[in-house]
């Protein structure tokens, strides 16, 4: 099998697989993003604390 064949079966069971797009009706992008970035920020001040020089 070439690679273009081997690519161009894979787009096509992914395109059965999603018949409404993809996108997920609960996954709003901004709540995503700011989730993460909150958990981030809170993992970092976390680590700073743990990190300090006595």
């Amino acid at each position: 099998m070439s690679f273009q064949s081997t690519a161009a079966q894979l787009v096509t069971l992914a395109a059965e697989g999603e018949p409404h797009g993809g996108n997920h009706e609960s996954l709003n992008p901004a709540v995503t993003g700011g989730g993460a970035l909150i958990i981030l920020l809170l993992l970092l001040w976390i680590t700073t604390r743990f990190n300090r020089d006595r």
